[in-house]
């Protein structure tokens, strides 16, 4: 629930706000809040639990498509590194999952700090390593993840700040099929 800071209702509260302003309805958005699962970015999440919140997640929807992070969480953080894993698990498992063996994985490609932080410049990489997918936002839609950035309210500490101002994941994202 995103609770690290004790902040677990409020971080709910933006997190809905800020999938609105994506246009994704709240009832679409779900949270799950599992004592074994909790918010740290130091903690590694059980595998196969996690694995089987997000099968669960997958069949009751029917999803045909999942994006998650990568090994290397983006920003190596630690939560980010066991959903990938777990999504990993998963579609390795998948003869034994039903649900995974029509749905696709697409995992968001973690590059260095230098390139992490060059925005929009970051194209001339992305576009000369081949990768599965590349989404370039438009002006538009880069303005609008970064209002949908600043719900995050509580979270939005100095570096968070920059991470929006500078980060080519606001408007650049390349990613490959799992």
């Amino acid at each position: 629930s995103g609770n690290y800071y004790n902040q677990g209702e409020i971080r709910k509260k933006e997190l809905e706000q800020s999938c609105f302003l994506l246009g994704i309805p709240a009832s679409d958005v779900t949270v799950i809040d599992h004592r074994d699962l909790p918010d740290n970015p130091a903690v590694e999440w059980d595998t196969q639990l996690l694995a089987a919140f997000v099968l669960k997640h997958v069949e009751a929807n029917n999803i045909n498509l999942v994006v998650t992070f990568d090994g290397g969480g983006v920003s190596g953080h630690a939560n980010h590194i066991s959903l990938y894993a777990a999504v990993r698990y998963s579609v390795l498992h998948s003869s034994l999952n039903a649900a995974l063996e029509w749905c696709r994985v697409l995992v968001l490609e973690s590059v260095n700090l230098f390139r992490k932080y060059i925005s929009i410049l970051d194209i001339l990489f992305s576009c000369l390593l081949t990768r599965d997918a590349l989404f370039v936002l438009t002006e538009e839609e880069t303005e609008q993840a970064r209002r949908a950035m600043r719900c995050h309210r509580s979270q939005l500490l100095w570096f968070r700040h920059l991470y929006v101002l500078f980060s080519r994941y606001m408007m650049i994202n390349s990613l490959r099929l799992l």
